[in-house]
């Protein structure tokens, strides 16, 4: 019998979703980390539970060629980049076969799902920081990233998939708390000031956010003389975050240097971004990714596009350049007011945005707006679609949507409701029987079948893959059982 701490010798067979090597050994399936199809691996066993273990490899006997040596020094310590040990090109093979396992397992569809668009930049790529702030076992400050499936703050000085900028940012912040008192925040006895730190890049201006348990943080003055050293423009904003939950932002929000927003320019398009306001965090891959969207709903002109969670606004604003005309459908009141602005610095007056929920905005511009060229284009945050708003897209009748996804899983799951391989039963989904008596090839009338899958690499080094999935009303025929 396998027990914990039991020391094993087997050899990898793959990499599962979240990066982790799988290794079947005497009918049981361990996930060991850092390790690549192929190796023979010596690991160390933490857990079993009926035929699944977890491991931890103690040594890589024979490596993979494509097997590379991590930049960070505190690689699998970090629950954040679990892929540095793989070969870039790996990497990008990898996120297509979670992208096309999780269609397959999730909503039994089995589409062709090419190989990732990479990313230019593999390592410091990201426009955003954002990072915890608290105290270690010790009482002494500490600011770094969360360990795997915990709230222990590994402490850092610089991250890989980060600019040098966030180096220095970090080192600031650590300064002014020892220089001036300022305590990090301690989750189990509910003391201390900071909480996070999250900063954004936009055109080489930078937005500056401290979250705090209290507004009135000592020697301010003196932190603004101090980022002023490294960061040339740039806005300070203290958040006020009081509440016992996992969400890094709270409601209140107080202004304490700079303007508080920023342009940028993308495609042509001027845009302003807040705080709060969403913009993908790797610039390069984004601009393939919106090239790529705009070309799925954009035809010949004609076209009346509704862009759902569309944050900013700035790909509706890429759209509206496009096409006849474009709505956009936006929950927080800040993005939304920054689509409003960009719609006047760039003269769209083709342009409507809306604030409000996706599930209780979209059913009026859909009666509104009908007819062959309607186009609806989703964004939606990791949790996907609500599942209102996929039950209005299937009494829509539009004839085609464009999806793109920061969430395998979710997407899978949204995909098989609209394509009607996922049906609701008792409160709960269900495969659909209908497709099990289908010829081969056959859908389900009133439903949309797949057109294309496309991921990209927005998250190099990360288990994270965007996706772009396009999906038509479906031609066939069948009667649904």
């Amino acid at each position: 019998m396998i027990e914990k701490n039991d020391i094993i010798c087997a050899v990898t067979d793959a990499v599962g979703s979240n990066g982790e090597g799988i290794i079947k050994h005497e009918g049981i399936t361990f996930f060991v980390p850092a390790c690549l199809p192929g190796e023979k691996v010596r690991f160390r066993v933490l857990k079993v539970k009926g035929n699944i273990g977890y491991g931890k490899a103690e040594e890589i006997l024979t490596p993979a060629e494509e097997r590379v040596r991590p930049k960070c020094p505190v690689f699998l310590r970090c629950g954040g980049c679990c892929l540095q040990h793989m070969d870039y090109a790996m990497q990008l093979t990898h996120k297509a076969t979670v992208v096309k396992d999780a269609l397959r397992k999730i909503a039994g569809l089995h589409v062709q799902v090419p190989i990732a668009i990479k990313s230019e930049f593999p390592y410091g790529y990201r426009n955003k920081l954002q990072i915890p702030i608290g105290v270690d076992k010790d009482g002494k400050n500490v600011i770094g990233f969360y360990a795997e499936h915990s709230h222990r703050i590994v402490p850092i000085s610089a991250c890989a998939i980060h600019p040098e900028w966030a180096e220095k940012l970090i080192a600031v912040i650590q300064r002014y708390m020892t220089e001036c008192a300022v305590k990090g925040y301690d989750e189990e006895n509910k003391t201390g000031a900071l909480r996070h730190l999250v900063a954004r890049e936009i055109g080489g201006k930078y937005i500056v956010t401290l979250v705090s348990t209290k507004r009135d943080l000592p020697s301010i003055p003196y932190l603004i003389e101090l980022l002023s050293q490294i960061l040339h423009t740039f806005t300070l904003y203290i958040n006020i975050n009081q509440d016992d939950t996992n969400v890094i932002l709270g409601k209140e929000f107080h202004l304490v240097h700079g303007t508080g927003f920023f342009e940028g320019e993308e495609q042509g398009i001027r845009y302003e971004a807040g705080p709060v306001t969403f913009l993908q965090v790797n610039e390069n891959v984004r601009t393939k990714l919106y090239k790529d969207a705009i070309k799925t709903v954009c035809e010949d002109g004609s076209e009346v596009v509704i862009d759902a969670y569309s944050g900013g606004g700035l790909l509706t604003a890429m759209i509206a350049k496009k096409v006849k005309r474009v709505y956009g459908i936006e929950l927080e009141e800040e993005a939304s007011r920054c689509a409003d602005s960009l719609k006047v610095k760039n003269g769209l007056t083709n342009m409507t945005n809306i604030c409000g929920y996706v599930e209780e905005k979209l059913s009026g511009v859909l009666k509104k707006e009908k007819g062959e060229k309607v186009r609806l284009i989703l964004d939606p945050p990791r949790a996907g679609i609500a599942r209102s708003v996929l039950k209005a897209l299937l009494e829509s009748g539009i004839p085609k949507l464009t999806l793109i996804s920061c969430n395998p899983a979710t997407l899978a799951r949204d995909l098989g409701i609209l394509t009607g391989r996922l049906i609701e039963s008792e409160g709960e989904l269900i495969k659909n029987p209908a497709y099990e008596s289908a010829v081969d090839g056959e859908t389900l009338s009133g439903y949309y079948e797949v057109e294309k899958i496309q991921p990209y690499d927005m998250f190099p080094q990360t288990k994270h893959v965007e996706t772009i999935a396009v999906i038509c009303r479906s031609s066939t025929k069948t009667t649904q059982k």
